[in-house]
């Protein structure tokens, strides 16, 4: 194959190190795996340096681009798995939306869904090769240029949180405009919803075709709903979207890969979480590791949960704090993680300290049964 052809998703580098998805499937590990949520990201130098003169979003159009971001953590730590470089707003990219970053604010949508007329704007029928084939590229690039040394991860952002940015325009400290819809727009807000889980589940099993050994939905505005939205607008398609992925995969014959569930804040439904199909639960620094256990029952392997600003604190007491997490989750069916994303003012030596702490004590307080 000369320089110039794309790689394509077959023949890649045996896998060298198994330890995270062998967590994420509940099997027995010599130590706790742990990634970090964006750490492909402004906290590197390398990262700022890479990505100066570019257009965020062009950047994730750039499979090239994608896959050197994704690996620059991995050249610094010994993190036990990568996380495809992309964004969860590329989805309403895909349905017709516009979506620009604006430095110091973030993501904005220029014309966000005001009125429910506006949702026919949106594309009913996406074309997810055609609109996201860029992620799948650079999924399959990463996949090879790993080389085997760790698995890789892909993700989507899930119904709720992507319909919240696309109503808000941008992100809101009260979802206000988003919930008025599931207030008072009830069955529009369900017709959104469902044309976000369609793509997402075509979006995330095209992922997989392309390279990506596990998959992560993130929830992220979870905690702006209460329980009772949370039951009738997020959860629904958070289950359908673990039931359509897998059945497609087995369908397609590709292979099965573990699926973890990222809903932040929502606490309240940790026990319907535990059973919506995921075979691991991502969890928020807010609930006691002791508490998310028994809630869920050792169903499931749970992931985090580490308060990001504790990388604040001097290297000896996130070593304390990681060691202290690590006795409350246990060393197996867990995978260490922070409860949120990296900072960009974060310190990469206290992120190095983060992963090594996780690996020097799960290997000292690991116990056989």
């Amino acid at each position: 194959m000369d320089g110039n052809s794309p790689l394509r998703p077959q023949d890649f580098p045996a896998l060298k190190n198994d330890t995270f998805l062998r967590a994420a499937r509940g099997e027995e590990t010599e130590y706790t795996p742990v990634w970090c949520m964006r750490q492909a990201g402004r906290y590197l130098p390398e990262f700022r340096e890479t990505r100066a003169a570019q257009d965020f979003f062009a950047t994730c159009r750039s499979p090239k681009m994608c896959c050197e971001l994704t690996l620059q953590p991995l050249r610094r730590f010994p993190l036990d798995a990568a996380i495809i470089f992309s964004d969860i707003l590329v989805v309403p990219q895909a349905l017709g939306m516009e979506v620009v970053m604006v430095p110091g604010k973030g993501p904005t949508f220029p014309e966000p869904l005001k009125e429910v007329e506006d949702l026919l704007k949106l594309r009913q029928k996406v074309d997810v090769s055609e609109e996201l084939g860029y992620v799948f590229q650079a999924i399959t690039l990463t996949r090879h240029s790993l080389e085997g040394k760790v698995p890789l991860i892909g993700f989507s952002g899930a119904p709720w949180t992507l319909m919240s940015y696309m109503i808000e325009g941008g992100g809101s400290n009260t979802m206000a405009k988003a919930k008025r819809w599931l207030y008072r727009h009830p069955e529009a807000s369900h017709r959104l919803l469902q044309l976000l889980r369609d793509v997402i589940v075509e979006y995330l099993v095209g992922q997989v075709a392309a390279g990506a050994q596990a998959l992560q939905l993130f929830e992220s505005h979870a905690g702006h709903l209460g329980p009772e939205q949370f039951r009738e607008f997020a959860l629904p398609y958070i289950r359908a979207i673990a039931k359509h992925v897998k059945n497609k995969l087995q369908a397609e014959a590709l292979p099965p890969v573990p699926m973890i569930v990222f809903a932040k804040d929502a606490h309240y439904a940790l026990e319907e979480l535990a059973q919506a199909g995921y075979e691991v639960i991502g969890l928020d620094w807010t609930i006691q590791p002791q508490a998310a256990r028994e809630r869920t029952g050792h169903r499931v392997t749970l992931q985090g949960n580490l308060d990001p600003c504790a990388l604040y604190a001097p290297k000896e007491k996130i070593g304390e704090l990681v060691k202290r997490m690590l006795e409350g989750f246990g060393t197996q069916r867990y995978i260490a993680n922070l409860g949120h994303g990296l900072y960009p003012d974060m310190s990469p030596e206290h992120v190095g300290a983060f992963v090594e702490a996780v690996h020097t004590h799960s290997r000292h307080l690991r116990t056989p049964d």
